[in-house]
């Protein structure tokens, strides 16, 4: 089976996404898979994926606390 390259935004979507998802992990003392699950379950991934676009050329405290906000309103905690 030939593995097939992946077109430039979605690597770009990719990269910022992997890149992202551990800083924030490090940033609000989890590890990264619990960073994940609560990003999961809070809208985090959701407005992650949405929005990464934007996202990612904004500096990485901003996307960070954008990320915290957005799960707080959706029943994360403070």
């Amino acid at each position: 089976m030939e593995a097939t390259a992946l077109d430039k935004q979605t690597s770009d979507k990719v990269s910022f996404i992997t890149f992202i998802v551990p800083e924030f992990a490090a940033a609000y003392k989890m590890n990264v898979q619990k960073a994940y699950l609560y990003l999961k379950k809070h809208g985090g991934w959701d407005y992650l994926n949405q929005h990464w676009w934007a996202l990612h050329t904004d500096s990485k405290y901003q996307v960070l606390r954008d990320l915290y906000e957005v799960c707080i309103e959706n029943g994360g905690m403070r």
